[in-house]
């Protein structure tokens, strides 16, 4: 089979390798009939997530059908079509009986693309396939099942959840890329009155709007800071969410946020970034971090089938697996290409 093979030095190719096989009764060899690259893979390319040997197959995330199963697995019969989620469960552990599936200590958590091969290949085998993949409703189409992987998972949990946004608040959205726009998505489902996204790039600003921000603001010509204080009459706001995973954005989050406030920071960090305890440890902030933990993806799934969370204007690029080289390149250079989710399908 072909997959996607990270070489090192920022370096990866679509080649040839060994067929995925069954190595545990509880393993899945599912076709990948979709897939997608996540800003985390990028990461990867930059060398920020030293698990990940040379030769790994990247990929994290995935739509596909089942074509052989484990003599464990009981929830899935071959021919199932099934959403591959980024983060694999053993179901055992004390994290996944908390539903903490990302901090997995039973051979699981983020695994694919990682510690082991993933989804970007013609096939994969997915390890405790019972508790990680999911079944696709009828009627649901790969273009919103992908975003369910990761995209929407992570926005919500890490994002909207952790931040604790509740009806009527303002929620400061730092970063309008992909998992920016799944944070101002489903933080809508709490009700604040006011979304607001911050990004140096307009065509971000601009899927800002249709994704349901009703504040849109660009660092080179306004300031955030003074921005938010005429929104609140001063007090700041009541979550700020960082979605880009750099020192510069989060120092601005926690700036953005009132005392009292929540600072979720959902992005990945490739280095250090500076809390300045001097200043905020008398505003009684919470700041949290996280790898999403996918415990929300069924009621996300419930939610996509019922029509009530569209999620497929996120993807905006979409290329066969022979251009797989293209789509991480085009990808990359988003503020250009303007690319939010790119879609693989096989040739």
């Amino acid at each position: 089979m072909k997959a996607m093979v990270y070489h090192g030095g920022g370096k990866a190719s679509w080649e040839d390798v060994p067929d995925a096989e069954l190595i545990d009764p509880a393993d899945a060899i599912i076709r990948v009939d979709a897939v997608t690259i996540c800003g985390t893979d990028l990461h990867i390319l930059r060398g920020h997530v030293p698990t990940v040997d040379t030769g790994r197959i990247l990929g994290h995330e995935a739509v596909g059908t089942v074509t052989a199963i484990g003599s464990n697995v009981r929830r899935l019969a071959i021919g199932d079509r099934v959403l591959v989620s980024c983060i694999s469960s053993c179901g055992s552990c004390r994290y996944c009986r908390r539903a903490s599936y990302g901090q997995c200590t039973g051979g699981g958590g983020w695994i694919l693309g990682n510690r082991i091969d993933g989804t970007q290949a013609e096939f994969v085998r997915v390890p405790f396939a019972d508790n990680s993949t999911h079944k696709v409703p009828d009627g649901v189409d790969d273009e919103n099942m992908i975003t369910l992987a990761d995209l929407l998972p992570t926005g919500y949990e890490v994002g909207a959840i952790n931040g604790r946004v509740r009806p009527a608040d303002t929620v400061a959205v730092v970063g309008a890329g992909p998992i920016g726009l799944a944070a101002i998505m489903t933080s809508q489902l709490f009700s604040p009155s006011h979304v607001v996204a911050i990004d140096l790039a307009d065509t971000r600003l601009e899927a800002a709007r249709k994704f349901g921000a009703d504040v849109v603001i660009n660092p080179s010509r306004q300031d955030p800071l003074a921005a938010i204080a005429d929104l609140t009459s001063g007090a700041g706001a009541d979550v700020a969410m960082e979605a880009v995973g750099t020192a510069a954005t989060f120092e601005l989050a926690v700036r953005l946020v009132r005392p009292g406030g929540h600072i979720a920071n959902i992005g990945v960090h490739g280095g250090p970034a500076t809390l300045h305890l001097e200043d905020i440890w008398i505003k009684n902030l919470t700041i949290t971090t996280g790898l999403v933990d996918t415990y929300s993806t069924p009621d996300l799934v419930d939610l996509v089938a019922a029509h009530k969370l569209d999620t497929s204007a996120m993807v905006t690029h979409r290329y066969h697996f022979d251009e797989f080289e293209t789509a991480y390149t085009e990808f990359a250079d988003a503020a250009t290409t303007g690319a939010l989710k790119v879609l693989l399908t096989p040739n």
